[in-house]
């Protein structure tokens, strides 16, 4: 008796997720299914399970975990969908490994009718400027609106973010960055929210351009991580205010966390990292190898203070190879030549623009130096006229901000214990 009642209510559940499938498309009553027979006793049919594992594996590219789970829960008897179905992907530029990443994140593709349910959604976005190529790239990021309706979500999820980028190619540009969405309908709460507190359209339009998803979660979350950016004392009329809301929606609590003791066993206090996260708040997303290595060089290796690099963060963002390197080589051969004197602003080293710092310390003292270009190219390195990073010559920052650290052992022994 229970036996029969446990299949009744296995096979009522079946036949609403069959419907609800419908809804999307997907029309399991077809020949081409086979609907399994729910009793208490395990399937017996171990030859079609092992034709389906064997299919995806074979045509669809899936490892043979990804298989096995899968076949547990879609079913057919014949490939013929499922052909057509891949057919058409490759069709619109899909690769393999694309396309196996979009039937693990959406098995119920598998099942889908090409032509009446993904080629109008392909139709739909090449209408709004979607290349052939961006096809691929947005399915892939979020496989589900494979299987979302065109009027119901695509059209309604294409307004909303024109309403605040304004070009359609902004919107293709925001597209392929999102990712999972959680609440199609979020979005108008969390920009009221964003609004009321003051924060401009153009920082609105800068963080739905770099993370569209972010304005898509649930209202109690954003506003959670809104909060913790306002409690850091941001200001909200100003970028570095939404910026710190992605650095909050990139990270968990944990990883925050870890930062803070990172930075911490670098010897900065608490007011310095927070002067970092307010004035930079992408020093936080960087790794702790890169920070390390970049903090290495401009004190250790060019002797300005710690607290020149807390008074502009951003220049631990910076390629230490592309660009931190070449113009402090520059500058290490002038201060050796004595050309430059040894209180050179950090600053005026490594923000300007590339034809603003070769105006400055490059064009200017090449009829001393024939070589300098050649050194900031790389093409030439400083052994080859006789200098080192380790010469004793190093950069005095008496004209720098002082914080707290005016002495640079705590903080050498510090990257030393770090780097152990």
């Amino acid at each position: 008796m229970f036996g029969f009642l446990n299949s009744r209510l296995a096979l009522n559940k079946s036949v609403s997720l069959l419907v609800s499938n419908a809804q999307l498309g997907i029309l399991p009553f077809h020949s081409l299914f086979l609907i399994r027979s729910f009793s208490s006793s395990p399937p017996s049919n171990l030859n079609e399970h092992s034709f389906i594992v064997s299919y995806l594996i074979n045509s669809w590219g899936l490892t043979r975990k990804s298989a096995q789970s899968i076949s547990k829960r879609m079913c057919f008897e014949t490939t013929e969908r499922p052909d057509s179905v891949l057919r058409l992907l490759r069709e619109h530029g899909f690769t393999n490994s694309q396309i196996s990443k979009i039937v693990e994140g959406r098995p119920q593709v598998l099942l889908a009718q090409p032509e009446k349910t993904l080629l109008p959604k392909f139709e739909f976005l090449r209408s709004i400027g979607v290349s052939r190529s961006g096809l691929s790239i947005i399915f892939n990021r979020n496989p589900v609106l494979l299987s979302r309706s065109i009027e119901r979500y695509l059209i309604p999820l294409h307004e909303i973010l024109k309403s605040v980028l304004v070009s359609d190619e902004k919107v293709v540009k925001a597209l392929k960055r999102m990712g999972r969405i959680l609440c199609l309908y979020c979005f108008p709460k969390n920009l009221s929210l964003l609004r009321g507190l003051g924060v401009s359209q153009s920082s609105i339009s800068y963080l739905v351009a770099q993370s569209p998803s972010l304005m898509f979660q649930k209202v109690g979350k954003f506003a959670e991580r809104v909060n913790k950016v306002m409690k850091l004392g941001f200001d909200p009329s100003k970028i570095m205010f939404v910026q710190a809301v992605l650095v909050f929606y990139m990270m968990t609590h944990k990883t925050w966390e870890q930062k803070m003791e990172f930075y911490r066993r670098l010897g900065l206090s608490e007011d310095e990292i927070r002067s970092i996260f307010r004035k930079h708040p992408n020093c936080m997303c960087l790794s702790e190898k890169k920070v390390m290595a970049t903090m290495d060089f401009l004190v250790c290796k060019m002797g300005w203070q710690p607290a020149a690099v807390v008074r502009i963060p951003n220049v631990l963002c910076y390629s230490l190879e592309r660009r931190i390197k070449p113009r402090c080589s520059v500058v290490r051969v002038l201060l050796l030549k004595g050309l430059i004197k040894a209180d050179v602003y950090l600053s005026s080293v490594l923000r300007p623009s590339e034809k603003l710092f070769l105006e400055r310390f490059v064009i200017k003292y090449q009829e001393h130096v024939p070589d300098l270009l050649d050194i900031y190219q790389r093409k030439m390195g400083l052994a080859e006229l006789g200098f080192e990073f380790d010469d004793k010559l190093k950069i005095s920052g008496l004209k720098m901000y002082r914080l707290q650290h005016v002495n640079l052992k705590p903080f050498n022994s510090n990257l030393m214990l770090l780097s152990n």
